[in-house]
């Protein structure tokens, strides 16, 4: 579900959404030509009108596409599993987990990472001593599906990146207390200078999302090989330098030569 480049042509009459209650009151009646810049605000079981707007030749800027993966870490290890750990897997139910267990098993995975779709800030991120413990809480309803399940790596360092157009900068963010590296909860940054192959990750996520402009999160393991943790077209900015005021601007003057671009 991606949408045209920005100098795509769109119908003469059509009409230009920046507002979500603006978004709300036209609904039923936008069609093709019509276009939507900005996050659209969607509750958790309204995912499926982005496919609704985009069957109707409705533009999105974000892409849909990026939007949709913004709100679920399941999508995303669908999506971009490729750039991310080795054997990180989407589980959607009980039957999924059970054919993940034998596998699990011959690789000699024992630790394993689960994190829950819809959490943020680290809280839906649980640490395991086996897939055999997440099996029994999630049978037991201990655990809801679906989530994203992956081999725990130790002594993990990780990196947050924000690119906003010609904007691009990137810092550590270490905890040593706590796994997550979370910095709302004892963390610590520093400014970070990314490899060319990290910045080729960071695009080739980018591209295969269709996101004008992230943050991601990257996780370089021990022997300094790098992956996708996660990406989201905005996020937190504490340990960056840039400016609540300024990213906001950023973001605006993405958007803003984006609708430019248009051709009438």
């Amino acid at each position: 579900m991606t949408n045209p480049p920005a100098s795509a042509p769109v119908n003469q009459s059509y009409r230009l959404l920046r507002d979500n209650d603006q978004f709300r009151a036209l609904y039923g009646g936008l069609g093709a030509g019509d276009v939507f810049i900005g996050r659209l605000r969607l509750h958790p079981s309204e995912e499926s009108l982005v496919a609704d707007l985009l069957s109707r030749g409705v533009t999105l800027f974000p892409s849909g596409l990026s939007q949709l993966l913004c709100r679920s870490k399941v999508m995303q290890a669908t999506v971009l599993g490729a750039e991310m750990l080795p054997e990180t897997s989407a589980v959607h139910d009980l039957h999924g987990l059970m054919l993940l267990l034998p596998r699990y098993q011959r690789l000699g995975i024992t630790k394993v990472v689960t994190k829950r779709d819809r959490a943020n800030a680290g809280l839906g991120i649980n640490l395991w001593g086996s897939l055999e413990e997440v099996f029994n809480q999630a049978s037991l309803g201990g655990l809801p599906f679906p989530f994203v399940v992956q081999p725990f790596y130790e002594k993990c360092r990780d990196i947050r990146v924000v690119l906003l157009g010609d904007y691009r900068e990137a810092y550590w963010r270490d905890n040593p207390d706590n796994f997550r590296n979370n910095l709302h909860f004892g963390g610590q940054s520093a400014p970070a200078e990314l490899s060319t192959e990290q910045l080729a990750l960071c695009q080739r996520v980018m591209a295969r999302g269709a996101f004008p402009y992230a943050h991601l999160d990257l996780m370089v393991t021990a022997d300094q090989q790098s992956y996708l943790a996660e990406i989201n077209l905005r996020g937190g900015i504490r340990g960056a330098t840039i400016s609540p005021a300024e990213y906001r601007q950023r973001v605006e003057t993405i958007h803003r030569q984006y609708q430019e671009g248009l051709k009438l």
